[in-house]
């Protein structure tokens, strides 16, 4: 019993650390992804871009994670493959070299979607990765593992204000660092992962076996199943939209309304995104003890009081209230994509591509629609518009209330 015991915790402790691995490999990944974003200003400074041109390296950015992200997680449900993990890494390399040494517009379009690439390979295996981890807490293992992406971006405009904007594009190098400790991280989790597929293939047989003749739930049908996606969709769409206009533009909005530097419109998205990292930390265990259901319609429509007050609130407030809004509005990301993954549990990898592709998609065309109505209006009627954007977090109540998980 005691050289069970050993061995169970062998396993855990293996697990943690590959758990810990995709996190910090999230972290890296997520940093890279959101500095773009964060750096338009200096974009704006030396090629002189307009709105609808920052919009677009964002939509280049994020689109080719939408689109791929399905795609892989669906071929991973069919056939996992390890080695992808350090390879999207590879893509995001040679995307942060490309933004080092771009001169025109179609430069930085290429070098975008090299890392939206990166990006979309990187999510849907990781995501497996901390499903398998997990054990019966997956809120808390997907909040672990979200919650790396949410110190990246945290990181993002921190990287910005101090590395980039001082020291110029070139600066971008620095930036290969990132990539090649997340090529490392990602090898020695691909082969935890690999030998963790072994198991579960020798192991899978007896268990089928074993379970004939046991009871099985009924599943639910399809056109429940496709009005809960579409209601998660539709939480999706308002949460990472209302983040694009934020991470994208927001930072003009501040520095014009109160006449400060850019540099310390920086300093309020790093509050924004940082407040958002605790947040995700504590959605998933708060979903596993109450529910997933409560928790979803807390962090987007609990959002929105805040959201609406942030246009009207001087400088020092509006750094409370993006602190409060990151909080709560980045809690229910890692729920939500827990929530569709115990609706189908055999396509694991499908759903978080299809999940974390669609935040992507959702988040490039907002930035292009919403840069391309800030030329046409102006900064500060897109902010006040996109404020309203939470209040479609109502739309939860129309969830099934799930079990909440106490163990």
């Amino acid at each position: 019993m005691a050289q069970a015991a050993v061995s169970k915790m062998q396993i855990n402790h293996s697990a943690n650390w590959a758990l810990a691995g995709v996190s910090f490999a999230h972290l890296l990944n997520d940093a890279m992804q959101t500095v773009v974003p964060s750096a338009f200003p200096l974009f704006q400074q030396t090629m002189q871009l307009s709105f609808a041109q920052m919009g677009w390296i964002a939509f280049t950015l994020n689109i080719t994670a939408s689109v791929l992200q399905p795609l892989i997680g669906y071929m991973s449900d069919r056939k996992p493959m390890p080695i992808l993990l350090p390879g999207g890494m590879l893509f995001s390399l040679i995307g942060v070299l490309g933004f080092a040494l771009s001169s025109e517009l179609w430069m930085l379009l290429v070098s975008a979607a090299l890392i939206g690439i990166g990006s979309s390979i990187l999510h849907p295996e990781s995501s497996r990765v901390a499903h398998l981890a997990a054990g019966r807490g997956r809120g808390m293992a997907q909040s672990i593992f979200q919650v790396g992406g949410n110190t990246g971006q945290a990181l993002a405009p921190l990287l910005v204000a101090f590395i980039l904007l001082p020291h110029g594009q070139l600066s971008f190098l620095w930036l290969m660092g990132f990539a090649l400790i997340g090529i490392v991280i990602q090898s020695s989790v691909s082969r935890w992962y690999r030998d963790k597929l072994g198991e579960k293939q020798t192991l899978q047989q007896p268990v089928q076996s074993n379970r004939i003749g046991q009871p099985t739930s009924q599943p639910a049908s399809r056109g429940f199943i496709a009005f809960t996606m579409g209601i998660l969709i539709l939480l999706l769409f308002s949460k990472f939209v209302y983040i694009a206009g934020m991470s994208g533009y927001y930072a003009f909005y501040y520095a014009d309304a109160y006449n400060l530097p850019l540099s310390q419109a920086q300093i309020c998205l790093f509050i924004l995104q940082f407040a958002g990292m605790i947040g995700t930390l504590l959605g998933g265990p708060l979903a596993d003890r109450y529910g997933r259901k409560p928790m979803i319609w807390f962090s987007i429509a609990g959002t929105a009081p805040f959201s609406l007050l942030l246009p009207y609130a001087g400088p020092a407030l509006s750094m409370v209230l993006c602190g409060i809004i990151g909080l709560i509005l980045m809690s229910g990301f890692s729920v939500i994509i827990v929530y569709a993954q115990e609706l189908l549990p055999r396509h694991i990898g499908t759903v978080s591509g299809l999940f974390f592709g669609l935040s992507f998609g959702m988040a490039g065309l907002g930035s292009v629609v919403l840069g391309s109505l800030i030329d046409v209006t102006s900064i500060s009627f897109v902010i006040k518009l996109c404020s309203f954007l939470p209040l479609l977090g109502v739309c939860a109540v129309f969830l099934r209330r799930d079990r909440p998980r106490t163990a």
